[in-house]
């Protein structure tokens, strides 16, 4: 049989490219080597891992239910076997539910390893397959820092930390990127003492850096140790836990708990997918492409983790379904990185789209900041999280909006109105002056916009800062 498209790998690249294409008329392969589909982001990364931080953070609401008027009879007590069932339930279900997908859209199933032949052709286990575009999604795996390994008992990564079956009394976290912090806020909320080392300067590097001071700081007032600048030398198991020799600004020094959790970082999926074969072209780590996907391979084309682009689930859907709509002649256009969200959903939660401030000025804008503290918001208040801010970057000549960054409740959902206002070239007056219910956290948003031009209304800002040097 031949298929218009095959594409190799079924994680949320994969399956949601092979949805678009069967809904654009193409005749569809989906290639995965694993028993169900979704991928990383289902079996080990987004779903599992938020079910988690939602139960982490529920349990601890039932533990400090008297600050919301409700008095316990007894100590609530966790039930780790249900929070690893309910996770497993929750990962099956939505399996289930992809398979559907498939069989509703006509998607052709095949479970195997795909593998490009030269000339651009696929083979599935060894056998041949003709299709006339392949669109490879293999995915990432988790990277292991040198002199590491995984023994399951002591040290682990996000992989299998997922199936630990009580909650340690302390633990050390190796990265302080949105997968270490998620898992230091889990942890921490199911009672652990938790400590984050982090090489580069600043927590969440990826984010605006008063988001990364904002995190630091309520981190340590929450008891979780953040230590940026640190680098990890050496670490030795031991029967009863872990010790780890670190380098600090101050000097190097021993850090101990009970395991270990490395939260590195990621590494394409490449090897032994035919691509020296083939003659795929490389970008250092990754795939090299152009803006609708391509490779330098006519037919081949590649999405999500293994092409230099943000390895995150909604990056890898979004360029799957660019990839196949112009592999079907359908008007697509190539995504703009700026205007991607980035979502960490550690407590409280941090969010962005855009250019943050030093990336503005990097561009040549003449930036202006509005920032609004959640301290100052009714919504926040009524729910009790008043830890943190928005802040809105503008260019201050003619009021365009730049970037929007959350760190507070629910950030992971309130920042796509400001992704839907950077796609639509909106102006911060523009957004100011959209009219937002009340009371609601949105109209933190709106607070910020109005501090671009320094009126906001239920906060008086501090005085404008101070260039360097004045």
């Amino acid at each position: 049989m031949s298929y218009d498209v095959a594409i190799v790998g079924g994680g949320p690249g994969g399956y949601v490219a092979a949805i678009r294409a069967a809904q654009l008329g193409l005749k569809t392969l989906l290639v995965e080597k694993d028993a169900a589909l979704g991928g990383t982001c289902l079996h080990r990364g987004c779903i599992p891992t938020k079910t988690w931080l939602h139960d982490s953070d529920f349990f601890h609401k039932v533990m400090h239910s008297e600050k919301f008027a409700v008095k316990l009879s007894a100590p609530p007590q966790l039930d780790v076997a249900t929070l690893l069932k309910r996770k497993n339930d929750v990962i099956k279900r939505m399996s289930m539910g992809l398979d559907g997908l498939m069989k509703k859209n006509r998607v052709e199933m095949r479970r195997g390893w795909g593998k490009l032949a030269p000339g651009g052709k696929l083979l599935v286990d060894d056998q041949p397959v003709e299709a006339r575009n392949i669109v490879l999604a293999t995915g990432s795996g988790v990277a292991l820092l040198p002199g590491l390994s995984v023994d399951r008992q002591r040290v682990f990564t996000s992989d299998e930390i997922l199936e630990l079956d009580r909650v340690p009394n302390s633990m050390i976290i190796l990265g302080a990127g949105a997968v270490g912090m998620e898992f230091a806020s889990i942890y921490h909320r199911l009672g652990s003492q938790v400590q984050v080392v982090e090489l580069l300067d600043r927590a969440l590097p990826m984010e605006d850096a008063e988001v990364s001071a904002e995190i630091a700081k309520i981190y340590a007032k929450q008891g979780i140790a953040v230590h940026t600048s640190t680098r990890m030398q050496k670490v030795e198991v031991q029967p009863e836990g872990v010790r780890v020799l670190v380098q600090a600004p101050e000097g190097e020094r021993w850090l101990e708990a009970e395991i270990l959790l490395s939260a590195a970082g990621r590494k394409p999926l490449l090897d032994g997918i035919g691509l020296e074969e083939a003659g795929v072209a490389r970008e250092g780590r990754f795939i090299k492409v152009d803006g609708f996907m391509r490779t330098n391979v006519p037919g081949v084309y590649a999405i999500g983790d293994i092409v230099p682009t943000a390895q995150l689930a909604h990056v890898a859907s979004a360029e799957g379904i660019v990839a196949v709509e112009h592999i079907a002649g359908h008007q697509t256009h190539p995504l703009n990185y700026d205007k991607i969200p980035s979502a960490t959903y550690c407590h409280p939660e941090v969010a962005s789209v855009g250019l943050s401030e030093a990336r503005a000025q990097e561009r040549g804008y003449e930036v202006k900041v509005g920032k609004f503290p959640w301290a100052a918001l009714g919504k926040a208040q009524i729910l009790g999280e008043t830890d943190g801010f928005i802040k809105v970057v503008a260019d201050a000549r003619y009021g365009e909006l730049l970037g929007v960054h959350i760190i507070g409740p629910h950030a992971t959902d309130l920042i796509h109105e400001a992704c839907v206002a950077l796609s639509c070239e909106a102006t911060v007056e523009e957004l100011f002056r959209t009219v937002h219910a009340h009371p609601t956290l949105a109209e933190g948003v709106m607070e910020a916009a109005h501090g671009v031009f320094d009126n906001p209304i239920h906060f008086v800002p501090p005085p404008p800062r101070k260039k360097a040097g004045v």
